[in-house]
C-alpha cells in the first residue's frame, strides 16, 4: 500500500521502496519469503534457548530434516492445489489408506523378502495414489462438485478405507531395505557421498545462476548487479555446505562414523526440484497458475480446465503415496493412525510459505519453508514436554495467522 509520500510524490519519480523491497529486488527473492525465513531464524533462536541448547543440537537438526518430509513431500502438492482455487482435506487419511495398502500388500500378500516384495508394493502405492487423484478430480472438474465437499468426504472415506484392511489390526514388520527409506539407523547415504551431493550442489547453483544471468543479458531483459547474483550464490552455497556439515556432525550409535544426508531428505529434495521443474517449465504448469489467476480467461484461452484439474489431484495423490512410503518405512509397520490431522500441517505450510488462498500465487521453495516452519514448532514443543493438546492449540493458531497474514499482505499488494 503506498504511503502518503508516495502518493504526493513529483510525476515521473518512482515511489520510495523500504529496505526489504529494495532487497528484495536485488536478491530476486520475494519479501514474503524473507519475512518467512526471518520468522524461521527467530523460532529456532527462541526454541534454543527455551530448551537448554538442545534444539539447535545436529541429533535434533538431523531429526527435524526427517520429521519434515512427509509435510514438504505433500506441500509441493498443496500448493498447486491452493494456486488453482481449490484445497485438499483428504491428504493425511489419503496418506494413511495408502500407507495401509503398501503395509498390507507387503506383509500379507506378496512374500517378505522376495526382492521384488517393496519396489512393487511402492509401485502399487503410487498406482492407487493416481486412482485417488483421479476419482476425487473427476467429482470436483466433471462433477462440479466444490474441492472442500469432495475431499472432505474424502477425509472420511480413506479413513474408514485405511480401517477395514486389516480390520485396525497394525501391520508389521515391513522389508529391511524398505525401511531405509524411513531414515531409521542405517537410512542415511554417509559422508562421502553426502559431501559429493553437496559439492555437485553448489556447482549447480553457480551455474545455473550464470546461465540464467547470461540469457536474460542476451535477451536485454533487466538483471541484478552482478555482486548481488555473486552473493546470492554464496549464500545458497553456503547453506548446502551448511546443512551437510550439520548432517555429517550427527554420528552413529556408539561410533564416529558420520550419518549423512537421510534417505527421507533426498527423497524430498527430489520431489522438490521435479515439482519446481513442473511448475515453472511446463504447460501444465502455467495452466494451474493461469487456472488461479483467472479461471474464466484461462478456459477462454483454449486452457482444457477440466482435465487440468483432474490432473492437479493426480500429483497430489501420487505425493501421498510418497509421504506414505516415508512414513510406513520410518515406522516399520502400517498403522492407522499415519496420516492424522496431517491436512493441516501440509495446508498451513503451503500458505505460510507464500501460496495465497485467493489462488494464482505460490512457490515450491516457500512450502518447503513452511513446512521446516511447523515441524520446527511441533519439535520444539515435544522438547519441552508440551502436551498434545497444547501442540494442536498452537497450530490450529499458527494456521489462523498464516491466513490472516496472506489477507493482509494480499491487501497491502492491491
Amino acid at each position: 500500500m503506498a504511503s502518503d509520500a508516495d502518493v504526493n510524490a513529483p510525476l515521473g519519480t518512482a515511489p520510495r521502496l523500504s529496505a526489504m523491497e529494495q532487497f528484495s529486488r536485488l536478491t530476486g527473492l520475494d519479501t514474503r519469503l524473507l519475512a518467512m525465513l526471518g520468522a524461521l531464524i527467530a523460532i529456532w533462536i527462541i526454541l534454543n534457548l527455551m530448551t537448554g541448547g538442545i534444539f539447535l543440537t545436529p541429533r535434533n537438526l538431523y531429526n527435524l530434516a526427517v520429521q519434515s518430509s512427509v509435510v514438504g513431500v505433500m506441500a509441493t502438492g498443496m500448493v498447486l492445489v491452493i494456486v488453482a482455487r481449490h484445497i485438499d482435506l483428504s491428504v493425511g487419511s489419503v496418506l494413511g489408506f495408502l500407507g495401509m495398502c503398501i503395509a498390507f500388500l507387503q506383509v500379507e500378500v506378496f512374500p517378505l523378502g522376495a526382492a521384488w516384495n517393496w519396489p512393487l508394493t511402492i509401485l502399487l502405492g503410487i498406482f492407487l495414489g493416481v486412482l485417488v487423484g483421479v476419482w476425487q478430480g473427476s467429482w470436483v472438474a466433471f462433477g462440479g462438485v466444490p474441492a472442500f465437499v469432495v475431499t472432505l468426504g474424502g477425509l472420511l472415506m480413506f479413513r474408514g478405507g485405511a480401517f477395514m484392511i486389516t480390520d485396525g489390526r497394525t501391520v508389521a514388520p515391513l522389508d529391511p531395505t524398505y525401511q531405509l527409506l524411513g531414515g531409521g539407523i542405517d537410512g542415511s547415504i554417509g559422508a562421502t557421498a553426502s559431501w559429493t551431493l553437496g559439492l555437485i550442489a553448489v556447482a549447480a547453483v553457480a551455474f545455473f545462476s550464470l546461465k540464467a544471468r547470461a540469457k536474460r543479458a542476451r535477451y536485454g531483459f533487466p538483471m541484478k548487479p552482478l555482486w548481488a547474483e555473486l552473493a546470492m550464490i554464496a549464500v545458497w552455497s553456503f547453506l548446502i555446505i551448511g546443512f551437510v556439515l550439520v548432517m555429517n556432525a550427527y554420528t552413529k550409535p556408539r561410533s564416529d562414523i558420520p550419518r549423512g544426508i537421510p534417505v527421507p531428505v533426498l527423497i524430498m529434495l527430489t520431489v522438490v526440484i521435479v515439482m519446481a521443474f513442473l511448475s515453472r517449465f511446463t504447460k501444465f504448469g502455467r495452466y494451474v497458475f493461469a487456472m488461479g489467476g483467472n479461471p474464466e480467461a484461462a478456459a477462454l484461452s483454449g486452457i482444457n480446465v477440466k482435465r487440468t484439474t483432474v490432473m492437479i489431484f493426480v500429483v497430489m495423490g501420487v505425493l501421498c503415496a510418497v509421504a506414505a512410503v516415508i512414513t510406513t518405512a520410518r515406522l516399520n509397520a502400517g498403522t492407522n493412525s499415519m496420516g492424522t490431522l496431517a491436512e493441516l500441517n501440509v495446508i498451513a505450510a503451503a500458505v505460510i510459505g507464500g501460496t495465497s488462498l485467493a489462488g494464482g500465487i505460490g512457490t515450491i521453495p516457500g512450502a518447503i519453508l513452511g513446512a521446516v516452519i511447523m515441524q520446527s514448532l511441533d519439535n520444539g514443543m515435544v522438547l519441552l514436554g508440551v502436551s498434545s493438546a497444547v501442540r494442536q492449540i498452537v497450530i490450529g493458531l499458527v494456521l489462523v495467522a498464516a491466513v490472516w497474514f496472506d489477507v493482509v499482505y494480499n491487501r497491502g499488494r492491491r
